[in-house]
């Protein structure tokens, strides 16, 4: 099937001619821009309204409740955090207002992304990757895990 698919591009190639190539060649681009921040509000929102804290604060609430070593508090607490919400349409917007250290720190947390190479650097771009790899692998293994089961 992909041996087809290659003759037939180059057969359409030979067909249309060399100057519709180039004019192919000449449509689209590498390039990548920044997308551009612009403010819908006049005022910053609130730094509050950034994140939802509801599951995280219970969580701590019960972890501080509890009857654990202070060393394993401290862990739940931090593992707490990952149940922060972000609401990130008013950190772009809070991002526009920001000084410019600001909007710094924001892109070095990945809480707005403008340079995909900045990303690539910082190891998100990568972090992204390994995600994906992890869960082809896992849906990989299942499928063999139920053919294999099938047939026991």
């Amino acid at each position: 099937m992909e041996e087809e698919k290659d003759v037939y591009q180059s057969q359409m190639r030979l067909d249309l001619g060399q100057e519709f190539e180039e004019e192919l060649d000449e449509t689209y681009s590498q390039k990548i821009t920044r997308p551009q921040y612009i403010p819908k509000m006049d005022n910053p929102p609130e730094l509050f309204m950034l994140i939802d804290k509801t599951k995280t604060s219970k969580l701590i609430q019960d972890i501080e409740n509890s009857n654990v070593t202070d060393g394993e508090k401290k862990f739940l607490k931090y593992a707490a955090m990952r149940h922060l919400q972000f609401n990130y349409s008013l950190i772009a917007e809070y991002y526009c207002h920001a000084s410019p250290e600001m909007q710094r720190l924001m892109e070095q947390s990945a809480l707005v992304i403008l340079d995909m190479n900045d990303a690539i650097a910082n190891g998100y771009v990568q972090l992204s990757e390994n995600i994906e790899k992890i869960m082809e692998e896992s849906g990989e293994n299942a499928k063999e895990r139920n053919s294999e089961e099938q047939w026991k």
